[in-house]
């Protein structure tokens, strides 16, 4: 892995990039570029310190779980190489394996969340009202308690700097259709099982994640990211107890720091002290180690 910091690109002889929060991504034509940067955001804000090596843990993590969902669902990877598009081949070198080429597939306009544990946000709703996004669970919960049953809570998608929103199913359907909101939704918790049975088995608790889909050929197809420490929640298994929060494996740390100071939670946001920074990048590195290797 390269150990310089890339927090925005600008590829030479090639257009400006369309940015998210995390990725700058490049129109191809029939397909895309995607550069995942080192770029972080707590929430949905992208502050204004980026993680050392963060774009390539986040692209090799992808690319495994990629291969490992294949079969439940195709993804927009493409056969392409990124080093074959890019023209400045010293560019392509410096990118290594934080860029990669995709179908150019029409994203869906929601974010399909799955949630097996009372964790976060789902954790101070069910404090308030019993329920987590609308659905009512069983009482005597304590927080990060497993569910029975995984949830599928879908939001909006926001644009930087806005949040997204909690939606019903039905609000889903009603924004793309209903046979695709259940396609979306089955495959979501298949998803989430599958990749929770094997981390689990290699000491990580997948406590809850975001997937993304798009429409490829007229088919849905998985695209973005998938189960990466952005993504996802993830718990060391043999930390785990009931009725506390966890220890994690992801950018939960970034927010706990964050909820310490007296921030807004609107742009621009704070800049992290070099511990945090270094902290968080030991356990993107780790949390790769741990579900690939």
């Amino acid at each position: 892995m390269s150990d310089k910091i890339i927090h925005t690109t600008h590829l030479q002889d090639m257009p400006e990039p369309h940015r998210g929060k995390v990725r700058d991504i490049y129109d191809l034509g029939n397909e895309l570029l995607i550069v995942t940067t080192d770029r972080i955001s707590a929430f949905d804000v992208v502050l204004p310190t980026a993680i050392p090596r963060k774009g390539e843990i986040l692209t090799e993590m992808s690319r495994f779980w990629f291969r490992f969902s294949k079969d439940i669902i195709p993804n927009h990877l493409s056969s392409t190489q990124a080093i074959d598009v890019i023209p400045n081949k010293q560019e392509a070198k410096l990118l290594g394996k934080r860029a990669i080429v995709v179908k150019k597939a029409k994203p869906l306009p929601i974010e399909a969340i799955v949630r097996g544990y009372v964790a976060g946000s789902a954790w101070k709703d069910y404090q308030k009202t019993g329920k987590v996004c609308g659905i009512t669970l069983p009482h005597g919960l304590k927080e990060s308690s497993a569910l029975e049953h995984p949830l599928f809570t879908p939001s909006t998608k926001a644009n930087i700097g806005e949040h997204d929103e909690n939606i019903s199913f039905t609000e889903m359907v009603t924004l793309i259709g209903q046979d695709l909101a259940t396609q979306v939704r089955d495959v979501s918790l298949q998803l989430y099982k599958e990749a929770a049975k094997h981390a689990k088995k290699r000491g990580i608790i997948i406590a809850d994640t975001k997937f993304e889909f798009g429409i490829y050929n007229g088919k849905l197809i998985l695209i973005d990211e998938v189960l990466t420490p952005d993504s996802s929640r993830f718990w060391p298994a043999k930390l785990y107890e009931v009725g506390r929060a966890q220890m994690s494996f992801d950018k939960q740390f970034v927010r706990d720091y964050l909820e310490t100071l007296s921030w807004n939670k609107k742009a621009p946001g704070p800049k992290l002290p070099d511990d945090v920074v270094k902290k968080t990048q030991e356990k993107y590195e780790e949390a790769l180690t741990c579900l690939t290797e």
